[in-house]
């Protein structure tokens, strides 16, 4: 089972910029949702890398129960 605290239970939209890198935070501790902050350091969890292929808004899993890791798949509708 999934123990990462649950950031929000919704998606976070974000703008992204073609060509960039983003690393979502898959523990849900990170205070710059739905981005990683280092709050994983010292347990089992890692960031996510997302590369940006165009500039767009993407909706990041605010659950962290996403199969679709880091972007949401609806997993919050269960919870």
């Amino acid at each position: 089972m999934n123990d990462a605290t649950i950031a929000k239970k919704g998606p976070y939209s974000a703008d992204v910029e073609a060509g960039k890198r983003y690393y979502w935070c898959a523990c849900g501790k990170s205070a710059t949702q739905p981005f990683c902050d280092g709050s994983h350091a010292g347990t089992a969890f890692v960031p996510v890398r997302f590369d940006a292929t165009e500039t767009k808004t993407v909706y990041f899993c605010g659950c962290k129960r996403s199969t679709k890791a880091p972007l949401c798949d609806g997993a919050h509708r269960q919870l």
